[in-house]
């Protein structure tokens, strides 16, 4: 593509050279336009130019396309197609929507959430490419500039005002064992819980978030060591083989295939902590229709999990 050579070329004369093979008259181009004869003349003169070409001559039955002039026809409707198309929003219609939308979200969030929302996406936006992103640092820095489109995230203290925050969910965190756990006979204490391994489930951002403070200082301690891993399956799996205990929320004890054989303990009174997890969007997509309507989607999904949930009692 030759910016250079487009950026000295009114555009408008592809739409002249477009009336003009349709009407195969200069008058009547003319009138369809709205200028004078003289003016179309004139355009004719500089798509000349421009291309190199006559493109049209006089004969008695008005004026004819040279090979060249029928050569732009189908082309020339293609481009011109495009750019309307570019110029108008148009009406969304997910069921057309081709594009793809990139979501930061945690596994242990996904593993909950994405099911019930790919459920309703694969009617309602079957071409619709979403692409998950699981360990992403910097999330609002990527929002801002374009490599997210969304976050579903532990809430922050605060968020400027170029961010949408709709908060979805909140939940206690609990710890997770294997069912013959130590753990599982006793009341759990924090210097209990310090003589044991622990799986440390990855967060983004985690010295940002709403007691962002207390899970680096004090939640995630132990005197046998720690792996930090953002993959939920290994992590249940190293606690059916191991002595390893896992902090995390407790709506997933609610996935019994996922934990089977694990026991979900409560933890110590000065440990209590509730996480809200909200979802993140930059305001550079506020009216984008595709972003506000996979926004509502996912907000709907989310209630509709809730309502489910307090039903089955």
């Amino acid at each position: 593509m030759n910016l250079n050579r487009l950026a000295r070329i009114d555009l408008n004369l592809l739409v002249s050279l477009h009336i003009l093979l349709e009407e195969g008259s200069v008058s009547r181009a003319a009138d369809r336009l709205s200028i004078t004869q003289p003016a179309m003349s004139k355009t004719l003169g500089r798509l000349r130019e421009t291309f190199g070409d006559p493109l049209f001559v006089r004969s008695k039955r008005g004026i004819q396309p040279t090979p060249r002039a029928l050569s732009l026809v189908a082309e020339l409707k293609s481009v011109l197609g495009q750019i309307d198309g570019l110029l108008d929003v148009g009406e969304f219609s997910p069921l057309e929507y081709r594009g793809e939308i990139t979501l930061a979200i945690s596994e242990y969030v996904g593993f909950t959430l994405l099911p019930p929302l790919l459920a309703r996406l694969q009617s309602s936006a079957p071409r619709l490419r979403l692409r998950t992103i699981t360990r992403a640092e910097r999330q609002l820095d990527k929002l801002a500039n374009g490599e997210l489109d969304f976050a579903i995230q532990i809430q922050r203290e605060e968020y400027a005002a170029e961010f949408s925050v709709s908060p979805l969910a909140a939940s206690p965190l609990a710890i997770f064992v294997r069912q013959q756990h130590p753990l599982v006979e006793q009341t759990p204490t924090r210097e209990l819980m310090r003589q044991y391994p622990q799986v440390a489930l990855y967060v983004a951002d985690r010295e940002e978030l709403i007691g962002g403070e207390m899970m680096a200082r004090g939640l995630f301690e132990s005197d046998r060591g720690i792996l930090e891993t953002s993959h939920l399956l290994t992590a249940f799996e190293i606690l059916r083989e191991t002595d390893y205990l896992l902090i995390c929320p407790a709506y997933l004890a609610r996935n019994e295939g996922a934990t089977r054989d694990i026991a979900a303990l409560t933890l110590p009174p000065d440990m209590t902590f509730n996480v809200q997890y909200s979802l993140i969007a930059h305001k550079r997509t506020e009216l984008s229709p595709v972003h506000q309507w996979l926004w509502q989607e996912i907000i709907e999904t989310v209630q509709s999990m809730r309502f489910r949930i307090v039903h089955r009692g």
